[in-house]
C-alpha cells in the first residue's frame, strides 16, 4: 500500500467553542491556481473566474464560498490576467507634460491630484501619473495600463491626445479648448487674468512685467489654451487703461513654472529700464520665486515691487507677505474631471461629452500696493 505524502493530507477538523468544525485546506507548495480552487470548492473553473471577475453571474452564496476557499488556499489573483479578462485595470491615468520630479514639486498639482484622488478612493480605483516616456508623451500614452485618462497641459491637437483617440479609451481634458466631442473642465482664465491685471493698473502701476509659462516660440500670437485666454484677459485690462501688450513699459518674461523660474523672472525684470514696479505671474509658484529673489536682492514687497499670482494654492496665504492672487477651484477642478471620467466609463462613452467652466475670483492680500507704498 502506498503511503500518502503529508503535504497531500487533509488535516482533521478543528472545532470552535460551539462544537462546529471548519476544515482547513492545504495544497501542494506550488503556486495556487484557479484549478486548485475549483477542485477544493467543488465547482468549475468557469465559476471561479466568474467569482473574481463577474460575481453577478453567480449566486451570492456560491461567490462567497469560492472566495472563502481561495482565501484559505492563499490565492492571489494575477492583476494582468484579471485585467485581460475584465478589460479593466481599475486605474485612472493623469497625463502630465513634465517629468514626475517637476510635477511633484509643484503644489498646484498636489491640490489637483487631491481632488482627483477623492473620486478614485470612492470608486476603488488607482491613480497613475503618466509623464513623458523617454521624452515622448505619445509613447507614454500607448504604454499606460489605465482605463482612461485626465489630460493636463496639452492642446486638443497634441499628438498624445490623438493617440488617446486611437486607443478609444475615455479621457477628459483639463484647461484646454476641447472640441465638442472631447469632454473638458477648465476655469475662466480670461476673467482671472483680467482681474489680476486690472488690480495692478488700479493701483497705478504702469511699468509691469508678466511672468509667463515657457511657450518656446516667444510669440503671444502662437499661444493656445490657458495662455491664450489669460493673455486675452491681460490685453483687455491694459486696453481699458490705454495701454497694450506691446507698450514699451509692458514686458513678457517666459520662465519655467516653478520657484526657480520665478527667481529667473525677477532677475530679468531687475535688468529692465525703467524697472517694473509690479510683476503679474501666471502661477503662484512663479510668484513665490519672484518674492524670494526680491527679498535676497533687498527689494521690498510690496513697497518696491508688487507681486500677483494665479491659483491660490494653500501656501499662498502663509507666505510673508501673503500673496495677492487669483483663486481657482483647483481641487474641485480635479474632482469634477474625475467624476466626469467615471460617468463616461459607466456609460462607455455613449453620452454627449460635457464641457464645464468653473469661476475664479481675485483674492487681495499683502503682496500688492501702490508704487512706492
Amino acid at each position: 500500500m502506498t503511503e500518502r505524502s503529508p503535504a497531500a493530507e487533509e488535516p482533521p477538523d478543528h472545532t470552535n467553542g460551539s462544537g462546529q468544525g471548519k476544515r482547513r485546506r492545504r495544497v501542494h507548495s506550488h503556486k495556487v491556481t484557479i484549478s486548485d480552487i475549483a477542485r477544493h470548492a467543488g465547482v468549475s473553473k468557469t465559476a471561479v473566474s466568474f467569482a473574481f471577475n463577474k460575481p453577478g453571474r453567480l449566486s451570492a452564496e456560491t461567490t462567497r464560498h469560492i472566495l472563502d476557499v481561495a482565501r484559505e488556499l492563499g490565492y492571489t489573483p494575477n492583476p494582468v490576467a484579471r485585467s485581460l479578462n475584465t478589460r479593466r485595470t481599475h486605474a485612472l491615468g493623469v497625463i502630465v507634460p513634465q517629468d514626475i520630479p517637476n510635477v511633484l514639486s509643484n503644489p498646484f498639482f498636489a491640490e489637483l491630484m487631491s481632488g482627483i484622488g477623492e473620486v478614485c478612493k470612492a470608486e476603488g480605483m488607482s491613480l497613475v501619473i503618466v509623464p513623458p516616456m523617454r521624452g515622448s508623451l505619445v509613447e507614454a500614452t500607448y504604454a499606460a495600463l489605465v482605463d482612461g485618462c485626465i489630460v493636463t497641459g496639452l492642446s486638443a491637437d497634441d499628438k498624445a491626445v490623438r493617440a488617446l483617440r486611437l486607443r478609444r479609451i475615455p479621457f477628459v481634458m483639463l484647461d484646454a479648448d476641447a472640441p465638442e466631442d472631447i469632454a473638458s473642465v477648465q476655469v475662466d482664465d480670461y476673467r482671472g487674468a483680467y482681474l489680476a491685471m486690472k488690480h495692478v493698473l488700479d493701483l497705478d502701476h504702469r511699468n509691469i512685467a508678466i511672468a509667463s509659462f515657457e511657450f518656446f516660440t516667444g510669440r503671444v500670437e502662437d499661444y493656445t489654451g490657458t495662455l491664450r485666454h489669460r493673455f486675452a484677459g491681460y490685453r483687455a485690462a491694459l486696453e481699458e487703461a490705454g495701454a497694450s501688450l506691446r507698450s514699451p513699459n509692458i514686458h513678457i518674461i517666459e520662465c519655467s513654472c516653478d520657484v526657480a523660474g520665478g527667481k529667473r523672472a525677477f532677475q530679468l525684470a531687475a535688468d529692465l529700464r525703467p524697472r517694473p514696479t509690479a510683476v503679474v505671474a501666471l502661477s503662484d509658484v512663479i510668484a513665490f520665486g519672484v518674492i524670494e529673489a526680491a527679498h535676497c536682492a533687498g527689494v521690498r514687497v510690496p513697497e518696491d515691487l508688487s507681486v500677483v499670482g494665479f491659483d491660490d494654492i494653500e501656501a499662498s496665504h502663509l507666505l510673508r507677505p501673503a500673496l495677492t492672487t487669483v483663486r481657482q477651484p483647483t481641487r474641485e477642478k480635479g474632482r469634477r474631471a474625475a467624476e466626469m471620467f467615471i460617468q463616461m466609463l459607466r456609460r462607455e462613452g455613449s453620452a454627449d461629452p460635457q464641457h464645464i467652466m468653473l469661476p475664479v475670483e481675485l483674492v487681495v492680500r499683502e503682496s500688492s500696493a501702490r508704487p512706492g507704498g
